[in-house]
């Protein structure tokens, strides 16, 4: 194949219409889910080494706190922005853009002299890689066609839900034989390696016929007010946190989001990210489901770190060690479970499935006192099953319901999904779990409380999923 069919024909029209995924497919895909696996892991990595960056540069936990919280307020600021992007400019280029930016940032950041510059950094490392993903997912959607975009997203759907789990232990890991700058110089050997093989492997998908211009109004309202959000769900959540600032934030960000929702929803032209796709039965469905998966993956490694560590008198790496296995339960299930069957079992069927074993492996977190090791990485190993069976097929519905024009807008909704379903799950559990342990002083009951609440998020998703198509649905059009 030329390079110039490949070009023209990303996906291959006789591999698509067979929706056989040859050599080359994987392989692109492997390269573009680099690229969502270093931003979905910076996202955590850098919390394992707040102490050490703390001692560095003589400043207090909090005040290096910002070098986390920079980065999400950054990626939620950038993510809106990656469906016009990749129309306007083309997908292949936005990401390798992304990578660019995103390297660029971490080795800034390698070199950072101050919390003050650390943070600003971050930020421009967060500019990048809150692209990658989004872009990455579109991309590989738009050249493995519908036949194959299931089997596809079975291989990266896994990863967001990964990076929780492995981040603070491949930063504790790092810190045990480098100091705290290769927990970003690391970055920069995967962002080059993923680069030259994306010039090498990935087409060069055009960029859209015709572009809406880009709607500055809605930018200037959905990213700022999204970052606010999140700034005050991050800072109720800390552990030192204030009060005054955080509901000044969530009010300021609240009333730019409504204002972003009216402007959209009346407004002639595309909007950033337009919410009336809410309102397709597979789409609103499907978003419901991954933001409550969201909330109960990242508020569990929230909650379940501190326990090993308060409760069991784990180190922060032994902590690491005991949650590896919803790791390995959440690849075993994607290859061996969910890859073989999406094509085969309707999506729904596979997320119910899903929500139901998350379900009867939460359950069992209520009661920690009496979990014995064993049964902890048990109940993990399920848990992590039941994740890989979420992310992939609801991304598959969503991606062979929309037309291919809506791509791109309809990840970078994805993604928000994601990020913002994580912060509040993280910020509401840390809530919870202070107010009971205040009350009770019971710290195996308290956080026992909190896994109930992790419990009602699920069986709320679980009804949620049963609304999701039981097989194909009429395709979204783009709005014009």
């Amino acid at each position: 194949m030329t390079a110039q069919a490949r070009t023209d024909d990303p996906g291959g029209a006789a591999a698509q219409e067979s929706g056989r995924i040859g050599g080359r497919l994987l392989a692109m895909s492997l390269v573009l889910v680099l690229g969502t696996f270093m931003a979905s892991l910076d996202a955590t990595i850098v919390n394992v080494g707040l102490p050490a960056l703390s001692a560095e540069f003589g400043a207090s936990v909090t005040e290096v706190q910002w070098a986390s919280t920079a980065y999400l307020l950054a990626v939620v600021a950038a993510a809106p922005m990656s469906g016009w992007l990749a129309e306007r400019f083309g997908a292949r280029r936005v990401w390798l853009g992304a990578v660019t930016v995103f390297l660029a940032g971490s080795l800034a950041c390698a070199l950072a002299w101050s919390t003050a510059s650390l943070a600003a950094f971050r930020v421009l490392q967060g500019l990048g890689g809150g692209l990658l993903p989004p872009t990455g997912q579109a991309l590989l959607a738009r050249v493995a066609g519908r036949s194959r975009t299931g089997r596809i997203m079975s291989i990266v759907g896994v990863v967001p839900m990964l990076a929780p789990v492995l981040g603070p232990l491949a930063g504790g890991t790092l810190l045990e034989v480098a100091d705290w700058s290769w927990l970003f110089l690391v970055n920069l050997p995967v962002g080059v390696v993923a680069m030259l093989l994306a010039v090498w492997l990935v087409p060069r998908v055009p960029a859209a016929e015709t572009v809406s211009r880009f709607d500055l109004r809605g930018a200037m309202l959905l990213s700022p007010g999204l970052a606010a959000v999140l700034f005050g769900l991050t800072d109720i959540g800390s552990e030192e946190r204030n009060p005054p600032m955080a509901v000044t934030a969530l009010v300021v960000g609240s009333g730019l989001l409504t204002a972003f929702l009216v402007h959209a929803l009346r407004s002639d032209r595309t909007p950033l990210v337009d919410p009336r796709l809410l309102r397709t039965p597979p789409v609103g469905a499907a978003v419901l489901a991954l933001f409550v998966a969201a909330a109960s993956v990242f508020g569990t490694m929230f909650l379940l770190p501190m326990y090993l560590q308060s409760g069991r008198g784990l180190s922060a790496w032994d902590a690491g060690l005991m949650l590896a296995p919803q790791g390995a339960g959440a690849v075993l299930g994607s290859l061996l479970v969910v890859k073989p069957l999406i094509d085969r079992v309707a999506p729904r069927t596979i997320v119910v499935t899903g929500f139901a074993l998350i379900i009867a492996a939460t359950v069992p977190l209520t009661q920690l006192a009496d979990l014995t090791d064993g049964g902890l990485i048990a109940t993990l190993l399920v848990r992590g099953l039941g994740t890989s069976m979420i992310a992939s097929p609801v991304m598959t519905i969503v991606y062979t319901a929309v037309e291919q024009e809506l791509l791109p807008r309809a990840s970078s909704a994805l993604s928000l999904v994601n990020y913002v379903g994580g912060a509040i799950g993280t910020a509401g559990l840390a809530v919870l779990l202070e107010l009971r342990l205040a009350a009770t002083g019971d710290v195996a009951a308290s956080f026992g409380e909190a896994f109930w609440c992790v419990v009602g998020l699920c069986v709320l998703a679980l009804a949620g999923a049963l609304r999701l198509p039981r097989a194909g649905q009429r395709r979204v059009a783009p709005r014009r």
